[in-house]
């Protein structure tokens, strides 16, 4: 019996070095936008105080600039746990999580003000909600500032006839492609990574995104027009692997749910700033912006917002009303 009792507590700080092992974890953060976007940045920041409030229990990883794959190809690993965390765009959650599809839909915000109250209130995570009640196998943490998306392309568009016909680039969702459709162009699914040489090869003619992405991708070098039709408003989750979430304890996981919120105020401070300077690079490197009269945009995809709106009828009664 005392020999038993001997060789128990002989090996109970062993047991104690093998707990302490199994919970520090170095977390994969993975972003298809390179080193210093904001988005980048602020995940940076955030595992950095993660890693301080857990005493080096968690820590992160940044792969940026797309080196674990396109935004589809990350999220297929985060759905398995090979990747902790990551910032998703929308167009990727809708076809998975249709509630998302609110945000997508094109002019449901006034401007970027009405979609950071939006997102800064009830609504905003209630959609963070259904993403980590859905199948996606992630849960939803906070939410990032994507910008304002606005045409680019290789000849003027200054009004929606001028857009007729051209081959536009979307990300990967019906709804996107029906909304550029609707507007008398043609969109284009296609990962991030190839647009640069599909607009260089003629394969699109132009894509939508915000000045930043422009900037750090380079597409400003063959399309030399921006028109600031401003037909969509994007946030986008943060979200964790729902795998590797469920293996924290219940002190990290509320750890990890501050600093995420942290990120989301901190990411729009470095957005506005970041988006502010892409304009100025982007005047400067011989890009035209185009000012449109934006009604016509909207009027041609009133048939989109009824189409997918139709079962959130209620929520986009009380996006509305937020001031």
């Amino acid at each position: 019996m005392t020999f038993k009792r001997k060789l128990l507590v002989a090996a109970l700080p062993f047991a104690f070095c093998l707990s302490g092992l199994a919970q520090a974890t170095t977390m994969k953060m993975a972003e298809i936008h390179p080193a210093g976007y904001p988005t980048v940045v602020a995940q940076e920041a955030m595992g950095k105080k993660i890693e301080a409030a857990t005493n080096g229990e968690l820590s992160f990883k940044m792969f940026a600039g797309g080196v674990l794959g396109s935004e589809k190809e990350v999220v297929e690993q985060v759905q398995i746990g090979a990747v902790q965390m990551t910032r998703v765009s929308l167009g990727t959650v809708g076809p998975v999580v249709p509630d998302v599809n609110v945000f997508n839909m094109p002019f449901i915000f006034r401007d970027t003000a009405h979609m950071r109250a939006i997102i800064d209130g009830e609504i905003g995570q209630e959609i963070l909600d259904k993403i980590t009640n859905s199948e996606f196998n992630m849960v939803g943490l906070a939410w990032m500032d994507g910008g304002t998306r606005n045409i680019y392309s290789k000849k003027p568009v200054r009004n929606l006839e001028d857009l007729k016909g051209m081959k536009i680039r979307v990300m990967g969702n019906p709804l996107f492609i029906e909304t550029f459709n609707a507007m008398g162009a043609n969109g284009v699914a296609m990962d991030t990574g190839e647009i640069f040489s599909a607009l260089q090869t003629g394969v699109v003619d132009g894509a939508e995104n915000n000045p930043p992405t422009m900037l750090e991708h380079n597409h400003y070098r063959t399309a030399k027009y921006y028109s600031l039709t401003g037909h969509l408003i994007l946030p986008e989750p943060l979200v964790m692997s729902k795998a590797s979430w469920n293996k924290l304890t219940p002190e990290q996981q509320e750890i990890v749910k501050k600093y995420a919120k942290e990120a989301q105020f901190e990411e729009r401070t470095l957005w506005d700033e970041k988006s502010a300077s892409s304009e100025a690079k982007l005047k400067e490197a011989g890009v035209e912006f185009i000012e449109v009269d934006k009604k016509p945009f909207f009027d041609a995809t009133a048939p989109i917002r009824a189409k997918y709106g139709a079962p959130y009828a209620d929520l986009i009664k009380r996006i509305e009303a937020v001031q």
